[in-house]
């Protein structure tokens, strides 16, 4: 699916703004036809946003089932005889649409794009109404998983990941238009030969038509060209995509009408760089790579989940200022905004799926005793496999073609020591390799799973540890935390493979000091990093340090969880912590 672009032969329109919003708790709104007409009793919304925590209402920020969305758009005039697209970037986590009285789209999963070919119901110059019933509930068949289970409150919805369950459309809607005849998929591969680039290329079209394909430099001057819906290109003395120089090269694909004219143009972005796997080092561009940065979240005050171009910028540039090189997109994929945002800054990126919380073993005291098997006939099962397969497809189909996403991460966190889990995370992996065979894939392992129990890390080409050695065992222990973690670590260094620490983090409170580092406080969170860090130092297989997490977040309310989740090294306004200032003079040499 390509995205909505605005080149020689396309154009779209921007649907962001205040949408007409309404709650369905008795979930009549399909039946009784709400999409038939201006929503009743609507209030205002903004897209994009969480819709939670907009409304100064409990009941809001709590709900759980349909949501209706709904608003007007005049299709241009211009845009007769054109195919008209409208095109959602997420609906977290299911949605449904319709144009005027018909429906015209439905889609699961809270992150990745979708879209409807609306030609046949829209007219140019003409207005048409636009409604999105939205719904957020999880349920062993969705990814995120979830359950709803009964209470003398009512219905209660219950998941296992930590952080909010914020919901709606936290993204840009698009109507765009296209020639008929069109393009509808671009797909690169590079390679290096030498001091040469090489770009892999593959079109598709919606009907047979000549294709040309430029290849242009930073300054525009062509470097490349060729022909035919696939091909090489060879690029010169490439300009290579690294990390802290994100390069970009633009590939034009024009498709040719039978005079030579052009129907059809779509820019994709090239970063021309490699990535691979030898031994324990992980190489980009055939250089050994160290990982530093963060565990992050889409996660601000009253918007939630919605991408905001301001905070993004502003993040990227608390990256540089703190020295690092890399992040995690824990844990769903991220805004296409903001991959092509790393793309351009030379960030680094794991990107991963939404299965999060695949482990019913993670009860206790941060979401509260269960009682669940995670893999069984009535828990997550083959049916829940194949919307985590789908999930996959949609991650590596949207995001292929960024230079700055280097390793796919499939799950975090789920139950990896059982015979359950390694038949169900067996044909993920392999789907995930026939999809994209240029990348390495892996998995984040939990405590849980230590070195020597774990059934799934036997599939992935990098190992990545979540490790709370200091905070949730050996609490305020840190001489007897460093010895148990660089025990367990050993260990892992013995598989041969690249060793990324995806989390380790302790829960701080800004401003709160004590004379000997207590837990809770600025100088444990320094010294538990400091601890961490000389484990990582003395094993060689380790290439790279995320520290969980970027910024404080909202969780869901539990004793452990204060006002969400304390672990940022920046409050969740983006004021650094004294474990900010720490980490710059560890990644930063000028700091």
């Amino acid at each position: 699916m390509l995205r909505p672009q605005d080149t020689a032969t396309r154009e779209r329109k921007r649907l962001d703004g205040l949408w007409r919003f309404a709650l369905d708790p008795a979930g009549e709104g399909r039946t009784a036809r709400w999409f038939g007409g201006p929503l009743a009793g609507a209030r205002e919304m903004a897209v994009p946003a969480s819709f939670n925590d907009i409304a100064a209402d409990s009941a809001v920020r709590e709900y759980v089932g349909d949501v209706w969305y709904q608003t007007e758009v005049r299709v241009p005039r211009g845009w007769d005889g054109r195919r008209i697209v409208l095109h959602f970037e997420s609906a977290t986590h299911r949605a449904t649409v319709w144009a005027g009285d018909t429906e015209v789209v439905s889609h699961e999963g809270g992150y990745t794009p979708f879209a409807a070919d609306i030609t046949a119901h829209v007219r140019a110059g003409e207005p048409v109404r636009i409604t999105v019933v939205v719904n957020n509930t999880l349920t062993f068949q969705s990814i995120p998983p979830g359950v709803i289970e009964d209470t003398p409150a009512g219905p209660r919805q219950r998941y296992w990941h930590d952080f909010f369950n914020y919901a709606g459309l936290h993204r840009p809607v698009w109507l765009y238009q296209t020639d008929p005849v069109h393009l509808t998929d671009i797909t690169v591969v590079t390679g290096l030969d030498g001091g040469d680039g090489t770009v892999d290329y593959t079109t598709a079209a919606s009907a047979p038509a000549t294709t040309r394909v430029v290849l242009r430099d930073a300054t525009g001057r062509t470097v490349a060209e060729g022909s035919g819906a696939s091909g090489t290109l060879r690029v010169p003395d490439a300009h290579r995509w690294a990390p802290g120089d994100g390069y970009l090269y633009d590939l034009e694909a024009q498709l040719l009408g039978d005079d030579g004219t052009v129907v059809d143009s779509y820019h994709q972005s090239v970063g021309i760089r490699t990535v691979t796997v030898s031994g324990n080092r992980f190489l980009i561009n055939g250089e050994p790579f160290y990982f530093t940065g963060f565990g992050k979240h889409e996660d601000l005050a009253v918007i939630g989940k919605g991408h905001n171009d301001a905070f993004m910028v502003h993040d990227f540039e608390l990256l540089r200022w703190i020295g690092a090189n890399s992040f995690r997109t824990s844990h769903y994929p991220y805004s296409e905004e903001v991959l092509d945002y790393a793309d351009r800054q030379g960030i680094v990126l794991i990107d991963e799926t939404a299965a999060v919380g695949l482990n019913m073993g993670l009860g206790g005291g941060i979401f509260g005793a269960q009682g669940y098997e995670t893999f069984s006939p009535d828990t997550v099962n083959d049916a829940s496999r194949e919307v985590h397969a789908q999930a996959i497809r949609e991650l590596v189909e949207r995001d292929r073609n960024h230079p700055s996403v280097v390793l796919w991460s499939i799950a975090n966190e789920p139950e990896s020591d059982t015979e359950g889990a390694e038949d169900y995370f067996r044909p993920l992996f392999e789907l995930t390799r026939e999809l994209d065979p240029s990348r390495p894939v892996g998995f984040v392992n939990v405590m849980l799973s230590p070195y020597g129990k774990c059934r799934v890390s036997q599939f992935a080409d990098v190992l990545m540890l979540n490790r709370y050695y200091g905070w949730y065992v050996n609490t305020g222990d840190l001489p007897a935390a460093e010895r148990a973690w660089e025990e367990e670590l050993r260990g892992w260094a013995g598989e041969n493979k690249p060793i990324i620490i995806t989390e380790y983090g302790a829960d701080t409170y800004p401003g709160l000091h004590s004379v000997d580092a207590q837990p809770w406080s600025e100088e444990y969170q320094v010294a538990y990093l400091d601890m961490n860090h000389r484990v990582f130092d003395r094993c060689d297989a380790v290439v790279g340090e995320h520290v969980w997490n970027f910024a404080d977040f909202a969780t869901t309310s539990g004793v452990m969880r204060v006002g969400g989740n304390k672990k940022g090294v920046f409050t969740r306004d983006r004021q650094p912590k004294a474990a900010a200032h720490a980490l710059r003079r560890r990644w930063r040499k000028d700091a």
